[in-house]
């Protein structure tokens, strides 16, 4: 397969980064939801971890997509049936989405809190105030967003089996591997 049939290195690395990140990141926000809030400080030692993976995650998820429009995606194999190739694009860019509004939905509610942003234990300009009806909405449409992502995360996995399977070649667009 030659280079213009794959993604660019930066694309692929990008990728995995991203896909290996948000995968620990969903566990991670499911697990601490269970955290007691007694005794003090341990649910928020969690919960800033969980912001500051969100943040970082955020950054590079940014990059991503600045890379990706700016950096085509290379073509799918003719051989691939349109219907398929609509529901590669639909879903690919309905898991942006997902990726960009996630990290925008967790920092905007964690705005309007009267608790301090703290990345990596570093505390963030804040510049929203206690707003509670705010925050619920935000944490609302985070918390959708999750559940849809990983709809769409099982929907792409059980694609790339497919095609790893078929051995068609669109896997291997996205891996260094044959």
């Amino acid at each position: 397969m030659s280079n213009a049939e794959r993604y660019t290195r930066v694309a692929i690395i990008l990728h995995w980064l991203i896909a290996l990140g948000l995968l620990a990141q969903i566990a991670l926000g499911w697990w601490m939801i269970d955290i007691p809030k007694s005794p003090p400080g341990v649910r928020a030692y969690w919960f800033n971890i969980h912001k500051s993976i969100g943040l970082t995650l955020g950054m590079l998820i940014l990059l991503r997509v600045v890379w990706r429009f700016t950096h085509g995606a290379p073509p799918l194999p003719d051989h691939i049936a349109g219907w398929q190739r609509m529901a590669a694009k639909i879903s690919h860019y309905a898991m942006y989405a997902c990726m960009v509004i996630m990290p925008v939905s967790g920092y905007l509610g964690s705005s309007f809190t009267k608790y301090p942003i703290k990345y990596f234990g570093h505390t963030l300009p804040h510049w929203g105030w206690d707003a509670p009806a705010y925050k619920e909405i935000c944490s609302q449409v985070h918390y959708i967003t999750v559940i849809i992502f990983m709809v769409l995360i099982a929907m792409h996995f059980a694609a790339a089996v497919k095609h790893m399977m078929a051995r068609d070649g669109v896997i291997q667009r996205i891996t260094r591997w044959g």
